[in-house]
């Protein structure tokens, strides 16, 4: 039977689940991208954006880019750190629930922390603010660029 629906699958045949060899061989192939990294990374650019306003515009433009890279470096550290506290070590469905959970928590500190931008920082400079948010938040998708190559499994070709 043909599917109808171009956003369905065509292959709904169950699959067999895969063994303990295959899913370490897949992990192998496709290694993950630690949120520690990812924070790493997001403080790097928060420095090197800190530094270029600071530069470019002197230190009220430096301060309200390294504020606009800290909106999202705080609840994106605060999270991660969760996540390697607690939330591995909770049952499949509180994990998903806690993931869901820090999200929104996250979500509300970042709003958090732009609403308080203008009463911390008297000479703030919404541009600069925003392009250190902004080259902050770009930083997962360079994390999946980089993040590695597939781990040899010892053996030699």
């Amino acid at each position: 039977m043909q599917a109808l629906d171009t956003w369905q699958d065509e292959d709904d045949t169950p699959r067999e689940p895969l063994s303990s060899e295959q899913a370490q061989a897949l992990l192998r192939a496709k290694p993950g991208v630690s949120p520690l990294r990812v924070v790493a990374l997001q403080l790097a650019v928060t420095l090197l954006a800190g530094l270029a306003g600071w530069l470019l515009g002197g230190r009220s433009a430096g301060l309200s880019a390294l504020w606009g890279g800290a909106v999202v470096l705080l609840p994106a550290a605060l999270f991660a750190g969760a996540m390697r506290r607690w939330l591995v070590r909770l049952p499949p469905a509180y994990a998903l629930f806690g993931f869901a959970f820090g999200e929104l928590l996250k979500i509300a500190f970042t709003v958090m922390f732009l609403l308080l931008a203008p009463r911390l920082l008297p000479a703030l400079s919404w541009p600069a603010l925003l392009l250190g948010l902004v080259a902050t938040l770009q930083v997962y998708w360079i994390a999946l660029l980089l993040r590695g190559k597939p781990r040899d499994s010892g053996k030699q070709a």
